[in-house]
């Protein structure tokens, strides 16, 4: 599949991210957010990198946006690779409590640690990290439980460091979404770009809708990736089958029926469909 080029890295990610370097070796814990329906792709690949010597806690967020269904196989696959996964939906507030628990116990098995060496117990210093609008800063806020930063659904939202002091002995560090100054990877590129994890800013909204139709021509059959090929027709009243051999004309046809014939706008709704779930509980990526 022909894969459009995307490309957004804003100055004040750049920005944080340095300054991010060079406080990340007082932090003793990092939190790392990632997105349900695209689990892989909101994986940063420096990751262990700053991991090292650290606690670590994976939260998948988003979770009520993925079939019940595909979450235990994504769940199954994360055990099969040793890694151990809390799931939860920040902002209705589901799973915070055992990330919480989880957060605890790494607190006591650091408090442990400087003891054995001498050294008094302090706050712990976390670090919750993740791509742009994964859903951190409404993790914080669940964590917190109150409202302590500013969360939107969108990317961008949180645009430096900011530490904050919580009643469990933790100061908790909210930095804005990294990602990686070149996205090589251009098709975690393109499942972040349809989520609305990166800026539109960075790719062409045509280009990227033609790509996500060819995704669901890809993965209908998965039923991990929970499509229905039936509420794409019934929503836009054009039969999607019809478009396997050609997106590019169902957008056409789509515009002509919904937007005036304005297909960047139409693939613009299509986009803005997919996210708030009015197709499905849609997974761009299933576990093998």
């Amino acid at each position: 599949m022909e894969i459009p080029r995307i490309q957004w890295y804003p100055g004040h990610i750049a920005k944080a991210e340095k300054k991010l370097s060079e406080i990340i070796n007082r932090v003793d814990l990092i939190i790392e957010v990632r997105d349900a329906r695209i689990p892989l792709s909101t994986g940063h690949r420096h990751l262990n990198k700053w991991l090292e010597n650290k606690k670590h806690i994976l939260v998948i967020n988003k979770a009520d946006m993925i079939s019940k269904s595909t979450l235990e196989a994504w769940d199954n696959w994360f055990t099969r690779a040793d890694s151990q996964v809390l799931w939860c939906n920040a902002k209705e507030g589901s799973g915070i409590k055992e990330i919480c628990q989880s957060a605890k116990i790494a607190r006591a098995s650091i408090d442990e640690r400087r003891i054995s060496r001498g050294m008094k117990p302090r706050a712990i210093r976390a670090l919750t990290l993740g791509f742009p609008n994964v859903g951190k800063s409404a993790l914080i806020n669940r964590i917190a439980n109150k409202k302590v930063v500013e969360s939107a659904r969108k990317a961008g939202v949180t645009r430096s460091l900011r530490w904050i002091r919580l009643e469990n002995g933790i100061d908790l560090l909210d930095a804005p979404g990294v990602i990686p100054p070149n996205l090589e990877d251009q098709k975690s590129a393109l499942n972040l770009a349809i989520c609305d994890d990166i800026g539109e800013a960075g790719y062409d909204v045509e280009s990227v809708a033609i790509a996500f139709l060819k995704i669901i021509f890809s993965l209908y059959e998965n039923k991990n990736a929970n499509i229905s090929i039936k509420k794409f027709t019934d929503r836009y009243g054009i039969n999607l089958m019809d478009a396997i051999g050609s997106p590019e004309q169902w957008i056409l046809d789509t515009a002509e029926k919904h937007t005036s014939g304005d297909s960047r706008r139409m693939a613009h709704k299509l986009l803005e469909d997919f996210r708030n779930q009015m197709l499905g509980k849609i997974s761009l990526e299933v576990p093998e």
